[in-house]
């Protein structure tokens, strides 16, 4: 059985993150909420061994200025996830799959920007 890789990936990112709202849905109203960081699965393989997991980081600012530094500490706080325990799972590495890209939201009172992480972790054994 498979861990919940997006939850725990949420959960170690909050811990790491002061101050932004990080969520697995673009919240309704976003532009009244930023800083803002959705975390979701978009996909991944398994080995029966090891579960790679990609998920995609949107980071949301008020200013392009914000929404690089967001997006910048999101990398940091995701990278810090390697070799580590986060929200009861070990998540043994992480890279990066695509780094921080501005992508328009359509919505000129925010900005936003999406990365691509690549996790890894184990079966789990409690099963």
């Amino acid at each position: 059985m498979w861990p919940d890789m997006e939850l725990a990936v949420i959960k170690g990112v909050r811990a790491r993150l002061a101050g932004p709202r990080v969520t697995d849905e673009v919240p309704a109203k976003v532009e009244t909420l930023v800083p803002v960081v959705v975390l979701r699965v978009a996909g991944g393989a398994d080995d029966h061994i090891s579960d790679t997991v990609t998920i995609d980081a949107e980071t949301f600012g008020a200013t392009r200025a914000a929404m690089w530094q967001l997006a910048e500490q999101t990398r940091a706080a995701v990278h810090a996830l390697a070799a580590t325990m986060a929200g009861g799972v070990v998540i043994d590495s992480v890279d990066t799959e695509t780094r921080p890209v501005e992508v328009p939201y359509g919505n000129p009172g925010v900005r936003r920007a999406i990365a691509t992480y690549r996790l890894t972790t184990r079966a789990r054994t409690d099963a």
